[in-house]
């Protein structure tokens, strides 16, 4: 989840990401706590032993997610399902034509995203997607971009009516410096629960059931590896903790490391329960489709899938480099430097997703911020930013935008 800057630090690069911004401002907290004594403490955690990581499964829901660095342990058995099954599971796919959406992470930024979708609606041309996958800020946008244009209002609702301090809290310098990050995320955790529904739940079960498919990134940060989310598999599971394991879910993918507070969630192994820490989807990668092991071009003719998939991307960032004098000191440089690392990781995932497309057949599709769009936030979630970003996008959408064929680097001449 790409962050923005704080109101009250000045910085040359005024698209840094507000992880990193946070990430500096820990280590002056860091410096205080050291002097001082805080009182704020953690929970304590029972984390499942190394030796179970693999094993470890949600209590009562199955392949409710997989690594999203390998195969999932059940490819074998989709591959060895029969027409008919394949028919039954999947009937808004076998047979038909696929459209993919994957949404990036970006933080306010997902205005972006908001923005051209509904435009898109508004332009008539926005299909019905066979597959959506979100990460951070995108996490919160692909549930309603999964069920469609009547979700529409709750896209510009999320991404114009709030502020800072409607969804973060900031613990005291010594309270952060013995606590698990720098905010309390209680407003954002009460947002993903005011639009994230018992009813939308079910809307989202429905749509599992005609075969479509919802997909969110988390990380482990006890295994350090992305795992990909099964939310229609969770939706239809029928057990009574689904409601919050999909919001915990949500919430987890949006939570930057240091900054926003991790999310623990209960899992069984070996016949015991324990916990996993997950946090921001974008510590492992900014935006996905699915893993690089997997064989799509098998799993389209499983489904006999006629024609080229289209898959569409959207980065909620920009991509062109942001030139700026930079301080000679410590906190400047370490601030722009990760802010280098993390747009240089978002183009990666493109090229990766890229050349996945190619690999497997699929048709390829871009959206990003534009260059021009040079408009400066004044807090981390900035309504009057974040309103200028969904109204450029929105225009972008309604007037039939011309998604990029290629990554930056890969345009066809």
């Amino acid at each position: 989840m790409t962050l923005r800057p704080f109101a009250t630090y000045r910085s040359e690069d005024r698209h840094a990401t507000l992880g990193c911004r946070m990430t500096m401002a820990l280590a002056a907290s860091v410096l205080l706590g050291i002097i001082g004594q805080g009182c704020v403490s953690v929970p304590k955690r029972d984390p499942v032993p190394e030796s179970l990581i693999g094993s470890a499964e949600i209590p009562g829901i199955p392949m409710a997610r997989t690594w999203g660095d390998e195969v999932p342990p059940h490819a074998d058995a989709f591959m060895a399902k029969t027409k008919a099954q394949m028919q039954a599971e999947y009937p808004d796919m076998f047979g038909k034509e696929h459209v993919y959406l994957a949404i990036s992470g970006g933080g306010a930024n997902g205005a972006f995203t908001a923005g051209l979708l509904n435009g898109w609606t508004a332009h008539g041309t926005r299909p019905e997607f066979s597959m959506v996958t979100g990460i951070s800020t995108g996490a919160l946008i692909a549930p309603f971009a999964y069920l469609g244009p009547d979700y529409d209002h709750i896209l510009k609702d999320m991404y114009s009516s709030y502020d800072t301090k409607d969804l973060l809290h900031k613990r005291r310098p010594f309270n952060a410096f013995t606590s698990d990050a720098m905010y309390n995320t209680k407003g954002l955790e009460g947002l993903i629960a005011q639009y994230l529904t018992a009813e939308v739940m079910e809307q989202i079960a429905e749509q599992h059931r005609r075969g479509r498919q919802l997909l969110i990134g988390t990380t482990d940060i006890d295994a350090s590896r992305p795992v990909i989310w099964n939310i229609g598999r969770i939706a239809v599971s029928g057990e009574p903790h689904s409601l919050d394991l999909i919001r915990q879910v949500m919430l987890a993918s949006a939570s930057i490391p240091v900054a926003f507070t991790p999310v623990a969630i209960e899992v069984e192994a070996g016949g015991r329960r324990y916990d996993e820490l997950h946090v921001d989807g974008g510590t492992a990668s900014q935006v996905f489709l699915y893993p690089a092991g997997v064989a799509w071009s098998e799993v389209l003719k499983k489904l006999e899938t006629p024609g080229i998939p289209r898959v569409y991307v959207i980065r909620n960032s920009r991509l062109d480099p942001e030139a700026a004098a930079v301080n000679r000191r410590l906190l400047p440089i370490a601030e722009r430097s990760i802010s280098s690392l993390i747009r240089t990781q978002g183009i990666g995932d493109l090229y990766r997703i890229f050349a996945l497309a190619e690999r497997d057949g699929l048709g390829f599709h871009l959206a990003y911020i534009p260059a021009e769009f040079d408009a400066t936030p004044t807090q981390v979630f900035d309504p009057v930013y974040m309103k200028k970003l969904y109204d450029l996008a929105y225009e972008m959408g309604n007037a039939g935008y011309e998604w990029k064929a290629a990554p930056p680097g890969f345009e066809p001449d």
